[in-house]
């Protein structure tokens, strides 16, 4: 394990999901001072979450044909220049174009960021939890600062909301010749005949593209009800609770803080008790945590079943990625991407779906409706198989070369 490259990356990670946190943040702000109602403030998730999630397969596969690292700092750099754009805006629609501007960086960001991860970090599940719960911190701190820069400044001071990423691609281009000469996962091709026997990339190490479907079909179910409560606890808190938008920013600065011990916890699970061991206990406890948000019938409930749901969601996290990873071998920035991007589309595809239900029916019910969205991931999270395949070292021969030299020796 790289372990400062490693602990670099989830820096990154830190200052990217600070923009990609922020954005629901701004929500509660954006209904009080600009009057956007519940439907408004769903179409900006949407582009945020919707449309980075649909990109994030792209970039997956751009960085799978050729190691660009620059995306790495590109893609932060971008969200943070979106959110604080979208906070300046006052049109509708000029904020709906810079949140989804974000959304554009956030989707560079992942995929190659991620390889560069599992590269550092091999088949370490823990490792790959500290990467990702660099995210999750960034996440837990943007509810907080949005609301110290926001409600002291108002919106005019949202361009210091950026500050934080451009300091890191300062540090990035200190870095830079570094991470690109240690931090890519290379797709190793399918080798056949000699190479096959002589190298890693024989039948075992084939793409898996059927359980990865599987794998999707589960995040899908989970990325509804973690992108819709996202984008509705704090809201929940403020309008069915009575609470002050400080306290709604406080419970969702305490469920993405819950994510992130749920992360590292996970990662603690998967590499004692095995990655699926992790990703089951996750779903099975994540489902009564969502009943208590919807039934919450006062703002210290809502706090503590957010916090179980948070720690919960993210216990299978670091686990879907190499999973992911795992069944797709050769095309680690693909699978990354499709597991942390089109999947996770389908939260922010369904945001509007759920916001229409918000005004209409009130936020409680659609805390109920996304119970029942959850029924099928629970289930289907207990049948995906297990692969365990060791993240191939960025450094070693492919298998083509492995053969070759050994061809050689003979």
């Amino acid at each position: 394990m790289k372990k400062g490259q490693l602990g670099f990356l989830a820096g990154t990670h830190v200052v990217n999901d600070l923009s990609q946190g922020a954005i629901p943040a701004m929500l509660p702000f954006l209904v009080s001072q600009r009057h956007y109602s519940y439907a408004a403030v769903s179409g900006l998730a949407f582009a945020a979450s919707g449309l980075s999630s649909l990109l994030q397969p792209v970039f997956g596969a751009l960085s799978d044909r050729t190691p660009r690292p620059w995306l790495v700092p590109a893609g932060f750099g971008t969200a943070a220049v979106g959110v604080a754009a979208a906070g300046l805006s006052g049109s509708y629609w000029v904020t709906w174009l810079c949140v989804a501007l974000a959304g554009i960086g956030i989707a560079a960001y992942h995929p190659p960021a991620t390889s560069q991860a599992r590269a550092a970090g091999g088949s370490s599940q823990k490792a790959m939890s500290v990467f990702s719960v660099g995210g999750t911190i960034g996440g837990a701190l943007a509810p907080t600062l949005v609301t110290l820069v926001i409600g002291g400044a108002g919106f005019g001071g949202s361009y210091l909301l950026a500050v934080p990423a451009l300091v890191m691609v300062v540090l990035w281009l200190l870095k830079g010749p570094w991470m690109r000469a240690r931090g890519h996962v290379p797709a190793a091709p399918l080798a056949t005949g000699a190479a096959a026997k002589a190298g890693a990339g024989g039948a075992e190490r084939a793409d898996d593209w059927r359980a990865f479907a599987r794998l999707v079909a589960v995040i899908i179910g989970w990325s509804v009800p973690y992108v819709t409560v996202t984008s509705m606890v704090a809201l929940h808190a403020q309008r069915d609770l009575g609470e002050s938008t400080a306290a709604g920013a406080a419970v969702l600065s305490t469920y993405t803080a819950a994510g992130a011990v749920g992360t590292l916890l996970g990662g603690w699970l998967g590499d004692r008790y095995g990655r699926m061991t992790s990703l089951r206990v996750g779903y099975f406890v994540a489902f009564p945590a969502l009943l208590g948000i919807a039934w919450a019938p006062a703002f210290p409930v809502l706090v503590l079943s957010a916090v179980v749901f948070g720690v919960a969601m993210f216990l299978p996290f670091a686990a879907q990625v190499t999973l992911g990873q795992d069944y797709l071998p050769h095309r680690p920035g693909t699978a990354s991407g499709l597991t942390l991007g089109l999947a996770m589309a389908a939260g922010g595809l369904c945001s509007p779906a759920f916001g229409w239900l918000a005004d209409a029916r009130g936020l409680p019910a659609v805390f109920y409706a996304l119970l029942a969205v959850f029924v099928l991931p629970v289930v289907m999270a207990t049948r995906l198989p297990d692969r365990n395949l060791t993240a191939p070292d960025p450094q070693a021969p492919s298998p083509v070369e492995a053969a070759h030299t050994a061809q050689q020796s003979l």
